[in-house]
Parts: C-alpha cells; structure tokens; sequence
C-alpha cells in the first residue's frame, strides 16, 4: 500500500493544488514568490504548507524534507505564462527572466527524482526551445512523458481555456484521462444563480462579489451591447477613437457581454474589466464579479481569497483568479495519476476531502 505526496511549484491561490486535493492527493507544499497566495493557498488547502520562495533559490535536499516519508512523490506546476501568452504582444521573451523558470523546475526534478511530474501552461509554449528542452531532460532522467493541448471545457471548466498538460512518469505510459464532461458547462450554469449587483457594488455577505465601477459612457457602451456581440453593434458615438481605426477593428472582443447559454471566454488577469475583453454580465449592465470569475475558474463558490480584515486591491485579487489553474482541470490531473497509479497494480492511499480538512482516508485497490 502506498501513499502519495505532492509539492506544487508556481503554486498561486491553489488551483492546481485544490483540484489535486479533492481528488485525494496530499499536496504538503506550495511555492509562489507572491505573498498574496499565502491566504487562498493555505486557508482553502488546510495542512498545505506555503513557502514565499523563488523556485531559484530552492535545493533537492529542500523539497525532499517536504515530501516527508511518501511512497509516490509528484512534482507540479505551472511556471509563469505571460512571456508565452497570445497576450503578450508587450513581453520581450528573450529579455522576460520569466521564461527559463521551465529550467529551474527541470533542475528540482532531477535534485528530487520524484515519481511524477506534472505542468500545465499556455499552448503556444509547446513550440518553444525551452519546453523542448523540459521534455527532453525528463526523458533523459527516464521518465514517459506524454503532453497535449487540452479543451478546458471537456473537463468541466466552463469556458473556452486552452492549455498545455504534461505528465511524466518513472514507472511507465502515463495520459491524461479522457474527457469528463460531454457538454460543456455554460455561464448560466455556474453563475446564473448568483445575486444581482449593480457596477461598483459588493454583496454584503460576499466580499468578493463585487464588480468594477464604470464610468458613463462605459454604462452608456454596455447598455448598448448584447451578448455575443461587440462594440460594432453601438451607435457611433460610442465607439471609441482607437477602434475606428483599422488596426482597432482587430479586437472585436472588447467591450463585449458574455452569453447565458455558452462558456466564458478565457479567464485573464484584466478580467474584471469591462473593456478588457468579453467579460460584460450577459444581462447585468456591468462587468463581472471577482467572484463570477472565479467559479467561471472552477473554484468553489466558498473558495476564500483574502481575510475579511485584510485590504486587498481589486487588480492583486484579479491577478490571484486570472493566473490560476482552473481547479477541474487540476482534478483531470489528479484522476489520471490515480488511473496511472492503478494500472501499476499499487493500492495507493486515498485522502478523502470532507470540504475543510483531510483528515480521512480510504484505501483503493
């Protein structure tokens, strides 16, 4: 019988790590250089312990204390994306520090050796040197790896979020399950029952329900627009200067509504902007909630971001859901470990999450 232990690296509000929880899999640590992550990663992943480090000045010996007595150890992470992001028209990739953090995780995994790794990032990172790179040293270290581009929806995310997931093995073929989800979850689905709000307001038993102010000719452009449309449906006293141009008919997503009856479009750090994208109330004349955004991320509607005391900017609580790892999409992988785990004939041992901390489990065979 075995038990399994991960360490999340990049670990961020804990997406990935909660998603890997609820699956029954003990994430003992999470690293992020963002102290704003202590909160949500702690207080959600009860008996997870955070660590306000740079993956760069992390040893084995380090990581190794952390995974403690375990029989399977899984490394995972998701090293920052925005050098890589179609967003990232304003990154200089060559100059971004950001973009050989994929080196460093390879450098952990051979200190450490564990049994699993897993990453997940954006897309267009499949055609870079330095996930190439990745890939290679793990199969140098005598890991399987197996990566591919993964629809969000399919695995219960509700919106249309493309990434990358790798996962590699020590002990032989190792794949992410199939898909669990045959019709994707839509935004009435997930948020149609929250209560209205108005721009600037927050609900009083919910904190982080609270929407961006908008000026007036924003409220003026959004009551003008309709779900699924764009700023090409306002009159044309509303479109702004920028857009007339030709290169501003390039971005006809601004400014747009989401739609009930579709996914949301993918989750980006701006997201609580109106005009940051396609994230308009599909009938609230606003943009939508932080906590919207954060189930439209698959995280709980109970997930705790920040204390009740604490004075937290809009733009750090938006960054902290934006840059998350969808948490169903963390739950894909930890069904494929546990699928992996089996089809070596290991009994592994399963935490059972009861919603506030793990302090059951059951034995699977």
């Amino acid at each position: 019988m075995a038990n399994i232990a991960c360490i999340d690296l990049f670990c961020g509000a804990g997406g990935l790590t909660h998603g890997l929880v609820l699956e029954g899999i003990d994430v003992t640590a999470g690293v992020d250089v963002d102290p704003a992550c202590r909160y949500p990663f702690e207080t959600n992943n009860q008996g997870a312990r955070f660590l306000k480090r740079d993956v760069r000045e992390l040893e084995g010996e380090e990581l190794n204390s952390l995974f403690g007595e375990s029989e399977v150890r899984l490394l995972a992470g998701c090293a920052p994306c925005q050098p890589f992001s179609t967003y990232a028209q304003r990154y200089d990739i060559k100059r971004d520090h950001k973009w050989g953090l994929l080196y460093e995780f390879s450098r952990l995994a051979e200190a450490t050796t564990p049994d699993l790794v897993t990453m997940e990032n954006v897309p267009s990172l499949a055609k870079n040197k330095v996930f190439l790179d990745f890939v290679e040293e793990l199969e140098r270290l005598g890991y399987r790896t197996h990566h591919e581009i993964v629809d969000c929806s399919k695995y219960g995310v509700p919106q249309t979020r493309r990434r990358l997931v790798l996962l590699a093995s020590r002990h032989g073929d190792i794949r992410l399950v199939p898909p669990t989800t045959p019709e994707p979850r839509t935004v009435q689905d997930v948020i149609g029952h929250l209560p209205r709000i108005k721009a600037g307001e927050a609900l009083p038993s919910d904190p982080l329900h609270t929407a961006s102010s908008l000026s007036d000719i924003n409220l003026k452009r959004i009551r003008a627009s309709k779900p699924g449309g764009s700023w090409k449906d306002w009159p044309e006293h509303l479109v702004a200067a920028c857009h007339r141009s030709k290169t501003g008919s390039t971005y006809p997503s601004v400014y747009g509504r989401m739609e009930w009856g579709r996914p949301a479009p993918t989750m980006t750090t701006q997201c609580h902007g109106y005009g940051n994208g396609r994230f308009g109330h599909p009938s609230q004349d606003r943009a939508i909630s932080l906590r919207e955004a954060a189930i439209l991320q698959s995280f709980p509607e109970t997930y705790k971001f920040a204390a009740c005391h604490e004075d937290v900017s809009f733009s750090t609580l938006a960054r902290l859901i934006g840059n998350a790892v969808p948490v169903e999409l963390g739950r894909a992988v930890g069904k494929s470990v546990w699928a992996h785990l089996e089809s070596l004939g290991l009994a592994p041992v399963k935490a059972v999450w009861n919603g506030g901390s793990r302090d059951t489990e059951a034995h699977i065979s």
